[in-house]
């Protein structure tokens, strides 16, 4: 868990469109890339009622390559939350990046004096998404640090406003992260699903939808069918995760994945799901089986 939140925090706050190269740096530790056995990775998600993903960061002790290698041997179509400098890579075998990374998550957009910063690297964002045919960009509001959520929320939208021509223009989702408060992100403030769907709902465009952590959103609320059904119209992306632990998605937690992709089916949705877990055991078998019980 401390391992993880680590991670991810470290992984977003070293991430800069600007600068060439720095994401690669953030995405890949400068480690020794372990072996795969090859052999091992069968295609198990081809039915392609799920457009299936997976974040890098998870997998840390393997390099970009190897995750491609691996990714498109299971049958996924994607690698999710890298930057400009990881695309030839994923163009050299045949993926695309789900979510394009833009900036950190416990400062964003919550608060007008940010804007001018967080805006900036969201348009880079956009327009390196656009040039390589991606669909998404990801944006966080930040913590709360002691404002309330409604202004929290005003804000958001005047910033996201400031933004939504140029991502309707390009034809590139922004999409608001769901995260925890209770557990890996004390004080974020979208800790709640009402809250980010009445943001989308101010802005009114197709262009600002919610990344809904299933993961997150379980820790919080729950009742993840019912909400994904009842919010399809506000969701552009999924991310999967055990809980407890953020673990392989088997039978050790609580969440059932069949069920819950079948659910996803059920609305239509056409988007991605990213497997963001981090692996306690064998990383190969644990993305293979989450690949094949998402495959409904």
């Amino acid at each position: 868990m401390k391992n993880e939140k680590l991670s991810r925090r470290t992984l977003i706050r070293k991430t800069s469109l600007a600068a060439a190269g720095v994401v690669a740096a953030a995405v890949t530790p400068k480690l020794n890339a372990v072996e795969i056995d090859m052999d091992k990775v069968k295609k198990v998600a081809t039915k392609g009622r799920i457009n299936q993903s997976v974040s890098k960061w998870c997998f840390g002790k393997w390099s970009l390559d190897q995750m491609c290698e691996v990714s498109k041997g299971l049958g996924l179509k994607a690698i999710d939350l890298l930057g400009p400098s990881a695309f030839p890579t994923l163009k050299k075998h045949g993926l695309i990046c789900s979510m394009v990374n833009t900036h950190g998550l416990s400062k964003g957009l919550n608060r007008k004096e940010q804007h001018a910063g967080f805006l900036a690297k969201i348009r880079e964002g956009i327009d390196a998404a656009a040039e390589h045919g991606y669909p998404n960009v990801i944006t966080f509001p930040g913590n709360r640090a002691g404002m309330p959520d409604d202004v929290g929320l005003e804000n958001m939208v005047i910033g996201l406003k400031q933004i939504v021509g140029h991502a309707e223009k390009k034809k590139v989702t922004i999409n608001i992260e769901y995260l925890n408060s209770k557990v890996n992100h004390k004080d974020y403030m979208f800790d709640n699903m009402k809250w980010g769907v009445e943001v989308c709902k101010r802005v009114g465009s197709e262009r600002v939808k919610i990344l809904y952590d299933i993961y997150h959103a379980q820790i919080m609320e729950g009742d993840i069918i019912r909400t994904l059904k009842t919010y399809k119209d506000y969701i552009g992306h999924y991310h999967t995760g055990g809980n407890p632990g953020r673990n392989e998605i088997d039978e050790t937690q609580e969440l059932y994945y069949p069920a819950i992709m079948k659910a996803i089916v059920e609305t239509g949705f056409k988007g991605y799901v990213a497997h963001e877990f981090v692996p306690k055991r064998d990383p190969l078998a644990g993305l293979t089986y989450a690949a094949k019980i998402c495959d409904v």
